[in-house]
Order: structure tokens, then sequence, then C-alpha cells
């Protein structure tokens, strides 16, 4: 209830009660008054209770003395001195008898007959109900008197606070007018000065808040490893080229470091961060005195960078200058390779998509051709094509040459009665022998459809490995490619080779890509069930990253499940992660699936997964990967 009306509720409850008290002062007047008038006329009665004669004389008599409402006297033997005046009823419009409700009532025996009177109450009542009469008025007239004031004073309190409201209302639009304070007077003064003293500070906080903004912006926009713009940057910026209608050139080029993954399983994480900060470094120092230019991190390990208002030949010194650049940095990491860069030309209008995929074209050639490469292409349309067929003699030559090397990382087993094995790493050279990209590799022989040929020279020469070099002991795990797996005639050729081989096939765990493998549950059913014939086992790698994954337990039924590495990051720290970890070792053990963790790098990750009970465990934390010596 509004203040208004509570106001009115207590105003008439006080002016009520306060007739009431008057009312009632005033009735018990009005009945002490009546008790004397009766007791008066009862002692008069009692010095004639001996009459004898006619009604209309004792009337006479006795009004002489008292006003009656009703006479009647009845002769116990002779009618005629029967009299009746008056009635019993109230007169109307008698409103003071029946506020006050006092009946003067009496009856009498005399000798001859019997007399009953009711003797009028106007003497009694007058001047009570007068008094209740102004005095009620007066009490009325005082309420509406105060109702009206209260009224009129609320009103200009309405007033103000509606004007302090809008006011209020109007601070989001950034309107700060200097408050009326005359409009804020008496108890409503500490709300003026308030909104006084807020005017001022919004008004000095808003550039602040604004400089603020701007710097949450920047932040939220720019990636903190490299300090280059974000991809959402990147989306806008090249949106912007494709619509504009103004004149505008220059060159974009994408620098892929095609190492990060390498890095990362090598040598952990924080080194894959410091490898992608020193690369930015380098791209900061080759864009030296060339004009206005963007930068991006637009993945994880991809960079594009516009240089505006140049031509391919100008933008040339830019590769060149990166190459140096690079290759020093490789020499300071005994690194093969850093990153590969593509140059494409651009101008208003040009498809984004179009302009991307022709990029990474270029990006694609450069990595066929060795280390820290570059390569551009110059046009929009036609020669871009000539890119597939880069690949495809390359990872045709290193099939026919079988230019592969193996590095070996262990897997640490928790506990003595676990078996696990070592992961072979290979890693791919050129005609020049200079690295390949591993992962690019691979991506490049899927898109050709080449990953069966490619997978099939892997196997073979981990089975030559590990039959010339009896020194190499364990068991070892090979990467395949989950599209090879799905195809009948990979399995029947793994199945067979390793029948052939069955001393090495019994130490070898082929590991696959979940993702990968969720594409066709009856074909990677029916390959684990092809390769357990053969004596090998089978691994399940980045596990828990699609949404289906349970229906391994089901379906599948490895025998290793790896962890994403996701899942051991800082998972001392993670509850949600401890919680999966947890309930993935609970069913697979159920079911005697071995569950491995990958990309432990912290002893606290170390700590915290061993009491989840998995039964192994795998990073740079562990181990580091080395090259497996052999024969070749």
């Amino acid at each position: 209830m509004g203040l208004s009306k509570s106001f009115q509720l207590v105003l008439f409850i006080v002016f009520g009660l306060l007739i009431f008290r008057i009312f009632t002062v005033e009735n018990n007047e009005v009945q002490q008054q009546g008790e004397i008038a009766r007791v008066n006329y009862q002692q008069y009665v009692q010095t004639i209770d001996q009459w004898q004669g006619s009604g209309e004389a004792l009337y006479q008599l006795m009004s002489e003395k008292f006003s009656f409402q009703f006479f009647q006297y009845i002769d116990k033997t002779d009618n005629n001195n029967n009299f009746t005046h008056g009635s019993l009823l109230r007169p109307a419009g008698d409103f003071a008898s029946e506020i006050f409700n006092i009946e003067l009532g009496h009856v009498q025996n005399f000798p001859d007959g019997r007399l009953q009177v009711r003797l009028d109450t106007a003497s009694v009542l007058s001047a009570s109900f007068d008094d209740l009469q102004q005095t009620a008025t007066l009490l009325i007239i005082a309420y509406v008197s105060l109702m009206l004031l209260f009224a009129l004073l609320m009103q200009l309190h309405r007033r103000r606070i509606k004007y302090a409201a809008e006011y209020i209302s109007h601070i989001p639009d950034l309107s700060f007018l200097a408050i009326e304070k005359s409009r804020f007077p008496g108890v409503l003064r500490p709300l003026g000065n308030t909104l006084e003293i807020c005017r001022s500070q919004l008004k000095l906080n808003l550039d602040r808040v604004r400089k603020e903004n701007e710097q949450l912006t920047k932040a939220a926009y720019q990636d903190p490893v490299s300090g280059f713009s974000t991809r959402q940057r990147f989306t806008q910026h090249i949106e912007a080229i494709s619509k504009t209608d103004k004149q505008q050139y220059g060159v974009l080029i994408v620098v892929k470091a095609a190492e990060l993954a390498s890095i990362n399983q090598l040598h952990g994480r924080a080194a894959g961060d410091d490898y992608l900060a020193k690369l930015a470094t380098c791209i900061r120092k080759s864009l030296a005195n060339l004009g206005m230019s963007e930068c991006f991190r637009i993945s994880s390990g991809d960079f594009a960078i516009f240089i505006d208002n140049i031509s391919l030949k100008e933008g040339e010194r830019f590769l060149e200058h990166l190459k140096r650049h690079l290759d020093e940095y490789a020499q300071t990491t005994k690194s093969d390779s850093i990153a590969h860069a593509g140059m494409v030309p651009y101008q208003q209008g040009n498809e984004p998509l179009a302009l991307m995929a022709l990029a990474d074209t270029a990006v694609s050639v450069a990595q066929t051709m060795g280390p820290n490469r570059y390569y551009q292409l110059e046009k929009l349309s036609g020669s871009e094509q000539i890119s597939t067929e880069h690949w495809k003699i390359t990872i045709d030559d290193l099939i026919n040459r079988r230019s592969i090397k193996f590095y070996q990382q262990p897997i640490q087993p928790c506990n003595n009665a676990t078996e696990v094995y070592r992961e072979l790493l290979a890693r791919f050279y050129n005609v020049e022998g200079k690295h390949l990209p591993t992962t690019t590799v691979i991506a490049m022989a899927e898109r050709y459809g080449m990953s069966v040929e490619l997978d099939k020279m892997i196997v073979t020469q981990t089975i030559k490995v590990l039959s010339e070099n009896p020194s190499i002991s364990g068991h070892m795990g090979v990467n395949i490619s989950a599209s090879s797996a799905h195809q009948d005639g990979f399995t029947m050729w793994l199945k067979d080779i390793l029948t052939k081989n069955r001393g090495t096939a019994a130490r070898l765990v082929f590991e696959l890509n979940e993702s990968g493998m969720q594409t066709n549950l009856e074909s990677s059913h029916n390959f684990v069930n092809e390769i357990h014939k053969a004596g090998a086992k089978v691994a399940i790698e980045r596990f828990g990253l699609g949404f289906t994954s349970f229906k391994f337990f089901r379906e599948v039924r490895p025998d290793f499940i790896k962890l994403d590495s996701s899942y051991s990051d800082n998972i001392e720290q993670d509850n949600n992660n401890k919680f999966f970890v947890r309930m993935i070792v609970d069913i697979a053990k159920r079911i005697s699936i071995r569950v491995i963790a990958t990309g432990v790098e912290k002893q606290d990750e170390k700590l915290t997964l061993e009491k989840l009970l998995v039964d192994g465990m795998q990073g740079y934390y562990i181990a580091k990967p080395e090259l497996l010596l052999n024969k070749q």
C-alpha cells in the first residue's frame, strides 16, 4: 500500500476513533441523565401512590412536572376513568433517540388502577446530541481539510519525484543537465544532493569508462600469445575488403606454423606458445618499412598478413626477409623448419573464401619445397590448380622412396601390472632430404586420396624396423588414418601382412583418431575385429572430443583409449575434467579397456591423474620423443 493510501487510512481510523470516543462519553452522559430522570419520576409517583380518580385528571396532574411520550391509565372497575396519551413507538425523525437508544418507561399500580408511562427523552437527549453533532461536524471538517491539504502536498511531492525519475531515466542517454535543487526542499533535499553528486560523478567518470571499454575491446580481439588481432577481426577485415567500393589493392600472406603440433608433443604446450610468440616476432621484423599492414592469428598455428598498396613483386621483399628471420630462428632452436608462407594479391571486391582458398594453396605449394619456404600465386584463377600436382608428386615420391624416420615417445604405466607401449611418431622428407610438416602431409594425403598408400608405407616400414632391429623391444604404437581403416581393401591387406609377421604383429598397437572412427562405427568395429584376429591391438586417440564417445565401449571395443590432451591440461584445478576422467576410467575398467592420459606436462597433472587411476600417462613431463635408432 502506498504512502497516500496509508495516510488516508490512518487519518480515517484516528478521526473515527475520536468520534467514537466522543459518542461514548455523550452516551454515558445521556444514560446518567436518563437514570436521574427515572429516579425523580419514581420518587414523585411514590407521593401519589394512593391516587383515585380518572386517568385524565392524573395525566393533567403529572404533566405539570413531567413530559410524556406515552401515558396510559387503566381503571380496574370503571372504564370511564381510563385514559391514553401518545404512543410507545418513537416519533419519526427522532434521530437522537435512535443514536443513544434510551427508554424511560415505568409501570405503577394504584388502588383502583394501573399506570404505564414512557417519559419523553427530548430533555435528556437534546444537550448531548447537540454536543455530539457539533463535535462530529468539527472533526469531519478537520478531516476533510487535512485530506485536501495532504492531497495538495502529495501532488507537489509526486511532481518532484516524477522530475527525479525522469532525470534518472535519461542518464543512460548520457544526458547530464543541471539538477534543479529547488525542487527538492525539506525531506527531499538529500535526494536532490544525491542526484547532483551522481550527475557530477557520472560526467567525470564517463571518459574513464570509455577508455576502459576501448581497452577491454582491444583485449577481447587481441591474441595473447602473438599480440596479433584475432580471427574475428580478420573476418571483419576481409569482408570489408570484399564489400568496399573504394580502390584498394595489396597482398595477402598466410603463414602456417606447421611445426606447432610437433613442438607441443616434443616439448610441451609452453614451448609451443613460445614458438608462436617468436614466429610473430619474425613476422613483425619482416614487416618493417613496408607500409600499412594488418596481422591476424586466424587459427592455432596460422597467421594472415595484409599489406596494403604493394604488388606481388614488392611483397616478395617481405617473404625474403621472413625466410631469413625464420632460418635464423631455426638455427638457434636446431629445428628442421619453422613455418611456410604463401602470398596472393587482393583487391576490392574479392570473394573472401576464394581469396583464402588461393592463399592456402600457395602455402601448400611452399610446404612441398622444404623448410621455411614461400610461394606466391600471381593470378586469382587458373594457376592455383597446379598446387594439387605439387602435393601429389611430393607424397607419391616420399612413398616410393620410403622417406620416413621414426621418433618414439614412451607411455608410462601407472602400476606394474599394466602393459602399455611406446608411440612411434613419423617424420617425412622430400626428394632434397628436407623435412616436410607431418600434419600437412597426412592432411594432404587424405585430401587427394593417397592416405591408404601412405599408411601402407608406414606399416611396412614399422614392421621392417622392428624385424631388423632385435634390440628394439616392447610394444609400439603406429598411427594410421581412420579413412584407411574404413576401407575393406586396406583392412584385408593389413590383416594379411600382420598374419605373415605374427611375431611383430603381436607387438603393434594401431592408433586411430576418434572423430574419424565415429564416421562409420560398423567399419570401425570390423577393423578392430580383424586386427585382433591378426594378433595386434587398437588404440583410439584424442578420445573424449566426440559426442558419441561411449559408443566405442559398446560397439568398437578397442584395447586402449588415449584421452585428448585437453583433459590433462590443469586437471588438478578442473573438477569437470576430473569427473569425466573418473567416469571414463570406471566404465573402461569394467570391460578391460586401458585408459591412457596424454599431454601430461606438470607434476600436479601427473599426481592428479594417478589418483584418478588411469592406466598410463604420456607427455613432455613423462618422457620426450627421441629418434628411433635403426639400420635404415
